[in-house]
């Protein structure tokens, strides 16, 4: 058996003006689905500036419910491309209540789902406690670690913080995600040295690899671009350091960009997938007896 997937990512540079932004989305989803892409994901919070390097209840403003303008513009995209389209909405669900949520939109299909990122950071110039509430887990109702199906495949979609939780990768392979996706906003301090941000940089692209590696499945990774202001004043703002990637099921790279605008496409064999946990089968030979305290923030 064989089965392939053409899919891609935007890697791009985003600004405060949407318009501009989502324009910048728009060429580089077209670029692709002309190319073949059956599968385009974009970044994380592509159609914004990243504004939690700082909080300023103003900026609330810039969230939208999942049908607002920005996701009508995506999945008009993916129905006239007939191609299945991963976006990111800063999504307003209610008065006070905000999520940073990954939407999937399936060619004529319209929306076929949602992830609601559930890992939020808190760090110098990644503020996101402020704006974003954790998603709700709930099996019953497909919430959470939950993958999402499309006419390409079972997608694991998980949100930048998440990328460092090897839990938040198994528990989607565990339901039978066929790809794991990662849309991103990651960079560095401008005054850390070159030393340690090569460490950062190097450390992002192990951690997603080895997800790609231990679950058996094909990994994508989009990041932004670009400098962005911290328009407060207070930091120096970010340099977001790029470096998409898409690589197979043994963490091997297919493809990996630089640091400006760019967009990956590669063909995914994903009968390899199958092959690859004959030979390393960690499903398998997982102690699952062996891990309730998992469920425990620290053994003391």
């Amino acid at each position: 058996m064989t089965r392939t997937l053409k899919a891609g990512l935007v890697q791009q540079p985003a600004w405060p003006d949407k318009a501009r932004s989502l324009d910048e989305s728009e060429a580089g989803i077209r670029e692709l689905a002309a190319a073949g892409a059956q599968l385009v994901m974009l970044q994380e919070l592509h159609a914004t500036h990243y504004f939690c390097q700082y909080e300023d209840t103003e900026l609330f403003d810039l969230a939208e419910p999942l049908d607002g303008p920005s996701g009508q513009r995506l999945a008009a995209l993916a129905a006239e491309l007939d191609i299945v389209l991963m976006g990111s909405l800063f999504e307003r669900r209610a008065p006070g209540l905000y999520h940073n949520t990954a939407v999937v939109y399936d060619g004529a299909r319209g929306r076929v789902g949602h992830y609601r990122k559930m890992h939020i950071p808190d760090d110098p110039g990644f503020y996101e406690k402020f704006y974003f509430t954790p998603g709700d887990q709930d099996e019953e109702r497909g919430q959470g670690f939950q993958p999402i199906d499309t006419s390409v495949g079972r997608l694991g979609v998980l949100v930048c913080w998440d990328q460092w939780y090897p839990e938040a990768a198994r528990l989607m392979a565990m339901a039978g995600a066929e790809l794991l996706l990662y849309p991103t906003a990651i960079g560095w301090h401008p005054p850390d040295d070159d030393d340690e941000k090569a460490r950062q940089k190097d450390a992002w692209t192990l951690i997603q690899r080895s997800h790609a590696v231990a679950n058996g499945l094909p990994v994508m990774v989009a990041n932004r671009v670009g400098h962005e202001a911290d328009h407060s004043g207070i930091s120096p703002g970010i340099d977001f350091w790029g470096g998409s990637f898409i690589c197979g099921p043994q963490g091997e790279l297919l493809a990996h960009a630089g640091q400006q605008a760019e967009r990956l496409l590669v063909t995914l064999d994903m009968a390899r997938c199958e092959e690859v946990r004959r030979i390393w089968p960690y499903l398998r030979d997982r102690r699952i007896d062996a891990y309730g305290d998992l469920t425990r923030r620290y053994r003391d």
